[in-house]
């Protein structure tokens, strides 16, 4: 499988995604929104979005794993944050380049009104080709 991440000349250059991933593989992997909970299903940090971001994206690590896939065959990142700030994204980053390092998909992040849980501030899903 691979993956060509692309940033055209005529667009601005994004420091933390690419505009464009085209993958070439055999076999497509779509995770669900995973979210900061632990392995009993519990919420966990509530209030603190560094806390959930970090363990949101390690789920989703977890999660890609158990697909057989790895970080840097994800194409795109689906990232949603309950009342989203723009300073909310070094947090953000800081959790996804522990799991993703220099790996840059195409994403969109989105700001909600709310997600499954009241106290839930992120969720995030996943497109891998493998």
């Amino acid at each position: 499988m691979t993956v060509d991440l692309l940033n055209p000349s005529d667009l601005p250059t994004p420091s933390t995604y690419s505009h464009i991933a085209i993958a070439t593989g055999t076999k497509l992997v779509f995770i669900a929104g995973q979210e900061p909970e632990d392995l009993q299903g519990e919420l966990v940090g509530p209030g603190d979005l560094a806390v959930q971001a970090r363990l949101t994206f390690e789920n989703l690590g977890r999660a890609l794993a158990a697909a057989g896939a790895r970080p840097d065959q994800v194409t795109r990142l689906g990232i949603y944050l309950v009342g989203y700030r723009r300073d909310y994204q070094p947090v953000i980053q800081e959790a996804r380049y522990a799991v993703f390092g220099d790996h840059k998909p195409a994403d969109v992040m989105i700001g909600v009104a709310a997600l499954a849980r009241p106290e839930q501030l992120i969720e995030v899903e996943a497109t891998a080709v493998i």
